[in-house]
């Protein structure tokens, strides 16, 4: 892989899901400490309710506590 070079006061703390792995455990919801992770209203191609970062106000931190509690690894975490 090859990674653009990027000053660390650009990079703005996120996480990726892969909707299409998450089985809608809400594990990652409930531990989540901005509450930032809901469960979708929309049912993936396994047929489960996956779950999506809302984070319009870029709260989220980067703190990595959502992917360690996520049993299938669906979640990456940027920072």
């Amino acid at each position: 892989m090859v990674y653009a070079s990027v000053r660390e006061s650009e990079i703005v703390p996120t996480i990726k899901i892969d909707i299409d792995k998450c089985k809608g455990c809400v594990l990652c919801v409930e531990v989540c400490p901005h509450a930032l992770i809901v469960q979708s209203k929309e049912i993936n191609d396994q047929g489960y309710q996956y779950v999506v970062l809302m984070d319009p106000e870029e709260k989220c931190n980067g703190c990595t506590v959502c992917a360690v509690m996520c049993p299938d690894m669906c979640i990456e975490v940027f920072k």
